[in-house]
């Protein structure tokens, strides 16, 4: 399986991240070990939301997409807390 995922900063929840793995598990634990230049800075981090896939492909258009400016307003939208 492939994920696509968004972390939030524990920190600073204003501070989200979006990616895909095949290992989410360990790519949120490299995320708070600070081995990625781009999270490292608001660590520590917790998985929001997910999504599987079966194919790479379709978790990498899921994150293009999550990305994007309607992406962004669907996932402030489904997956954002409301506060």
């Amino acid at each position: 399986m492939y994920y696509t995922y968004i972390i939030e900063s524990i920190e600073s929840s204003s501070k989200h991240y979006i990616g895909y793995s095949s290992d989410l598990r360990q790519r949120l634990l490299d995320h708070n070990a600070g081995k990625c230049p781009s999270t490292a800075r608001y660590r520590p981090w917790k998985l929001i939301q997910y999504t599987a896939f079966e194919s790479v492909e379709r978790a990498l258009a899921f994150e293009k997409y999550l990305k994007s400016g309607s992406g962004h307003a669907f996932a402030k939208r489904h997956f954002f807390d409301k506060k």
